[in-house]
This record gives C-alpha cells, sequence and structure tokens, in this order.
C-alpha cells in the first residue's frame, strides 16, 4: 500500500491521525512527513523483524535525500494484525507520536520545519482512515 499526498498543508499544532490495520505478515511500514520524497522531516518507521532489534519503532530524517542518524526505540507496542490508530503532530522543536495504549515518542525536529507540504504512508498497512485536524 501507497498513499502519496503533495501540496499538503499541515501546519505547527495540527495533528494527522492514521487509522488502520498492520498486515498480518507485516515486515515494516512508514509515516513520512516533509516537504518532498528526498525532504523528510519524520520518518516514522514501524518495524517487526529488524536484523538488530527484532520489534523496533525507527524515527529518522533525510535532508537532500540523505539519512541522518535513526533513533531507535525497541519498546514497539505495535503488533502485526492489529487494529490501530496512529496521530502525528508537529509541536514546535519535537514531533510527537501517539500511539496506542498511551505511548508516545518523540522526534527532534532536526531541519526546524514550521509546515508540512508532503505526506507518504507506505507498506504493510492496511489504511482505513486519514484526517488532518
Amino acid at each position: 500500500m501507497e498513499l502519496e499526498l503533495k501540496n499538503v498543508d499541515l501546519r505547527m499544532g495540527d495533528q494527522l491521525k492514521v487509522k488502520g490495520v498492520i498486515l498480518h505478515d507485516a515486515d515494516r511500514f512508514q509515516i513520512d512527513l516533509g516537504s518532498d520524497a528526498d525532504d523528510l522531516a519524520l520518518h516514522f518507521n514501524p518495524r517487526f523483524h529488524d536484523d538488530i532489534d527484532g520489534a523496533v519503532l525507527v524515527c529518522n530524517s533525510k535532508t537532500a535525500g540523505c539519512w541522518g542518524d535513526e533513533q531507535r526505540e525497541v519498546h514497539n507496542p505495535l503488533t502485526r494484525g492489529a487494529d490501530i490508530k496512529i496521530v502525528l503532530k508537529l509541536a514546535g522543536d519535537v514531533f510527537e507520536v501517539d500511539l496506542p495504549g498511551g505511548q508516545e515518542v518523540q522526534f527532534p525536529n532536526r531541519a526546524g520545519v514550521d509546515a508540512i507540504s508532503y505526506i507518504r504512508v507506505k507498506g504493510d498497512f492496511k489504511l482505513t482512515s486519514f484526517k488532518i485536524c
């Protein structure tokens, strides 16, 4: 599955709510926020069979096609086959990602962006709802 949106107007304080089902045989999926595919302020990438950490949440940024340093959260509350809601927020100098079970992941706004114009949801995930509010 891949959903790619361009010319979006997601600003500081806005929320992106993504609902869907993680596929039963999922390896990974990703939610990307930025200005285009080569400039991502947030790459949120749950992995279910990572070679290093097993089930892990990976966050990163990409500038001019070059990845930054990964931030890895080994407590991954997401499970294959689960029906989930993820809420992503640009909150000034950090991105906040609200996960099921009350877990929150924060990732620094390395590029210092105050607006997002590009959103992509891709991977082993069946999207059922997508809302900017």
